[in-house]
């Protein structure tokens, strides 16, 4: 039997498991434009849990997975992310009340979360996370009827979803095309093996990268510390070396030290039978090695330069002071607000221009957040609640941010939300300008659902890796451009690639046409941009222009 200490470490070893190959996971996204990463947004949902359950003490299986399930709802981000959230949510509703749990227990809770991860995505696609989890749902259920020992169960849902895995690039041709197995399916197995590995023997894969960040955090603050004293640094070398003694050199570490104190100060000099370690601090760490030298070989050497590292501490503290600036700023900016007015907007963007412009627009509160960098559902969540609207509509203006939007809606009990699924940055402006203050509220945000669906949006960015696609061969940093999703230019200039992307989505029926230029871009680059489009549109078309400074596309463009 499975109890919740078990089943905290196996969350918390798949948590590991995933954060330790989510580079791997990444890279199997074939789609060359830079986006939300599948590893990484998974890494991020499921380590919510993880931080959660590392303080959880003697809990049975039902609060462990209602912990777990509600830590990954509110931190799930990407529809990678959200669906593996849906996945646990299934865990928590199939454990309800239960102290142990037995492989029909867990079969059984991981089918209701598999069967409310397939009722949550619109058009289920077979060859993806979905076809890996159903199928691993399937193998344990089956295995459970006659043998219910946990183990043997989730180590037939491990196989399975490994067979399964395997089994995409058959079921998705393009994934066939690629070579690659599906990311979102790779990341779900990724957990599973990690899960496995402690309800097997009790061994969580660790992951030290929490370790890393806090021994550099640690290093961060003695450094700061220390950089307060920058101006009192007489040496700029910190020389620190062992010297393993020659047996027939005769030893007076009182020499050495007397020497190492006429070229440095902070002298530290330490001998056994064997060995000498020296520190020291001077501006001739050359001359303070060659002097070891004249005892024996130097077995380990380390020089580092005190100035340069107490330059990068002080920087390093006022990126920490402006980081902790950002927070209080936000945690002020998201206070919740009691709902006194009749509706409010609130849009995911980033960029300094477009966050104004949705402002400017009438958003109470623009999410950070776009194209590879996708907010979580607490952070959306967030943001609702700071809206004092009674109704709050959302515009995530990314396919990857819907889901975890949506999954918002039920979490609010004070004011309704309303999730209009835009896609792009275009969409959600039209949406937002279409808002009708003199409609009936219902009758607006109808009318805000329809008028973006004719929005044609035109993207230029750069090639994340090397792909193939149709008769376009992109390699890595190529300039690409995306009519509406679909790749149709590939350029070396980004100035050539808008105005083609432009060409493509114009139409008879075009009206106006809107460049957003993003970060990176020079004024000259725009201005030809707008220019050309100008000269060849401008008589019969409105041509509006806006510094977006958003990352990763170079342009966004408006055809309406």
């Amino acid at each position: 039997m499975i109890n919740g200490t078990c089943l905290k470490n196996a969350i918390i070893s798949g948590a590991n498991n995933i954060s330790k190959n989510r580079s791997a996971i990444d890279d199997l996204n074939i789609f060359p434009v830079p986006d939300g990463d599948t590893g990484t947004n998974m890494s991020m949902t499921i380590n919510s849990a993880a931080a959660l359950l590392k303080d959880l003490d003697d809990a049975d299986v039902s609060v462990v997975s209602a912990k777990a399930a509600s830590a990954m709802l509110r931190g799930a981000r990407g529809n990678s992310g959200v669906i593996l959230s849906l996945i646990f949510r299934g865990f928590s509703q199939g454990l309800k009340d239960r102290e142990t749990a037995d492989g029909i227990d867990l079969t059984t809770a991981l089918g209701q979360g598999v069967e409310a991860a397939y009722k949550a995505v619109m058009k289920p696609t077979e060859g993806t996370i979905l076809t890996v989890a159903r199928m691993a749902y399937e193998a344990g259920s089956e295995l459970a009827v006659t043998n219910s020992d946990p183990v043997a169960v989730w180590s037939a849902v491990v196989a399975a979803a490994q067979k399964a895995l395997d089994l995409t690039p058959e079921l998705l041709p393009v994934l066939k095309k690629a070579n690659v197995v599906d990311a979102g399916g790779k990341g779900l197995l990724t957990i599973f093996e990690g899960m496995l590995s402690v309800f097997r023997d009790g061994t969580i894969i660790e992951f030290d990268g929490d370790k890393e960040t806090e021994n550099t955090e640690k290093e961060d603050y003695f450094r700061s510390a220390a950089a307060q004293f920058d101006g009192d640094i007489t040496f700029t070398y910190c020389t620190e070396f062992i010297v393993g003694k020659d047996p027939d050199v005769h030893t007076d570490t009182q020499e050495l030290r007397d020497y190492l104190r006429t070229i440095g100060d902070c002298v530290v000099v330490v001998d056994d039978e064997e060995i000498i370690k020296v520190h020291v601090h001077t501006e001739s760490p050359g001359n303070a090695l060659q002097s070891g030298l004249e005892f024996g070989q130097l077995l380990k050497v380390k020089v580092e330069n005190m100035k340069e590292q107490h330059r990068k501490a002080a920087e390093a503290e006022e990126r920490a002071k402006a980081k902790e600036a950002e927070r209080l700023e936000k945690e002020q900016e998201y206070a919740v607000q009691e709902p006194v007015e009749e509706i409010g907007f609130v849009a995911v963007a980033a960029g300094e221009g477009l966050v104004q412009l949705f402002k400017d627009c009438g958003c109470s509160h623009v999410v950070s957040g776009g194209q590879s960098m996708n907010p979580s559902t607490q952070d959306i969540l967030s943001a609702i609640m700071a809206t004092p609207a009674k109704r709050v509509v959302v515009l995530p203006n990314n396919k990857n941010i819907i889901m975890a939007a949506e999954q918002a809606i039920p979490m609010v009990h004070d004011r309704s939300v309303i999730v209009i699924p835009t896609r792009t940055i275009p969409q959600g402006i039209s949406a937002l300008l279409s808002y009708d203050t003199e409609l009936d509220p219902n009758l607006a945000v109808d009318v805000m659902r329809e008028s973006y669906q004719d929005v044609q949006t035109g993207l230029v960015t750069f090639a994340a890796r090397n792909s193939e696609f149709g008769s376009h061969k992109i390699r890595e940093n190529d300039i690409i451009g995306l009519e509406n999703g679909k790749l149709t230019v590939n350029e070396k200039d980004i100035v050539k690639a808008a105005i083609k992307v432009t060409k493509q989505l114009v139409s008879r029926d075009s009206s106006f046409i809107t460049v957003i230029s993003g970060e990176g871009v020079t004024d000259e680059q725009a201005e030809k941009v707008v220019d050309t489009l100008t000269s060849k549109y401008g008589k019969d078309m409105e041509i509006t222009y806006v510094n977006g400074g958003q990352p990763v596309y170079y342009f966004i463009i408006s055809v309406e």
